[in-house]
């Protein structure tokens, strides 16, 4: 059992549950913890905002480094103010921002999922 697993997501509202409880349920964990951005997605596949992803990397390794997570799923969703693209570059954007986390933190597995139009959470393959 994993006591505490890590969810890259948007600081949308409406994802926020359904993220915390598939994470929960998928990999049995007791706590989430949620790094939030608008769009994070854009954010860290675009690569146009340093320090911004700094802080995103930095919170990151606090949940694996101090609460020693060993998960983390890195979240995309459509009708997203912060990242207004289509669904089909949400993918391609989420899955490069997969990649990102994996080369800071290469002992730790991470996942990219979206977020369907049902606010149902789907694994990107």
């Amino acid at each position: 059992m994993n006591k505490f697993v890590t969810a890259v997501n948007c600081m949308d509202g409406r994802v926020q549950e359904p993220v915390v409880a598939f994470m929960k349920k998928q990999f049995g964990a007791t706590y989430v913890d949620m790094i939030t951005e608008p769009g994070p997605d854009g954010i860290l596949s675009e690569k146009k905002n340093e320090k911004l992803i700094e802080s995103v990397r930095d919170r990151i390794a606090i949940s694996v480094e101090k609460h020693g997570s060993g998960i983390i799923g890195m979240f995309g969703h459509g009708d997203c103010a912060g990242n207004p693209v289509d669904k089909n570059k949400h993918i391609v954007q989420t899955m490069d921002s997969v990649n990102l986390i994996r080369s800071w933190f290469p002992d730790v597995k991470v996942f990219g999922y979206w977020i369907d139009e049902d606010w149902k959470v789907v694994e990107i393959k």
